[in-house]
């Protein structure tokens, strides 16, 4: 457990954003949607930044509960600044839960992963971009493929 939190951690230091901008958004969700079609897999995207949510869609396969699911993680990645991979595995490592010790209602955060930070250098997190479909250790690595790719391209 300690080597793949100590790897969520290096992958969040990595993917960091020079500036974060709509059409950033708008282009980073887009690669996603297009890699998911390649793939076919059945998942809902969506990109915030401020709150705001700048994209969103649902492929095929997809249901509401997407949604309701994309909501939580987001709400963990607000809240702690981290994936919410990368706190679901942390708490799991000391056999905590995120729950009223913490001071949330489970029902309203999911510590699953697929959710991660949108963080510009010099700045901090700004946004939240989000997968939701796949086992939890595929939707976190779905995201972190398309940020590396996706950071590559603005180099």
């Amino acid at each position: 457990m300690e080597e793949l939190i100590t790897e969520l951690e290096a992958q969040e230091e990595r993917l960091r954003f020079d500036r974060f901008d709509n059409d950033d958004a708008w282009a980073l969700g887009s690669m996603l949607v297009e890699v998911a079609r390649e793939r076919g897999l059945p998942i809902t995207i969506d990109v915030r930044r401020g709150g705001q949510q700048l994209f969103h869609a649902a492929l095929p396969g997809t249901t509401p509960d997407n949604d309701r699911w994309i909501e939580r993680k987001i709400r963990v990645v607000e809240r702690m600044h981290a994936s919410s991979f990368l706190v679901g595995r942390r708490l799991a490592a000391k056999g905590e839960a995120f729950d009223a010790g913490y001071g949330v209602d489970p029902a309203q955060y999911a510590t699953h992963g697929g959710a991660f930070p949108i963080r510009v250098r010099d700045v901090g997190v700004v946004g939240v971009v989000t997968v939701s479909g796949l086992p939890q250790a595929e939707d976190h690595a779905l995201v972190v493929e398309v940020l590396g790719r996706f950071l590559g391209h603005l180099s």
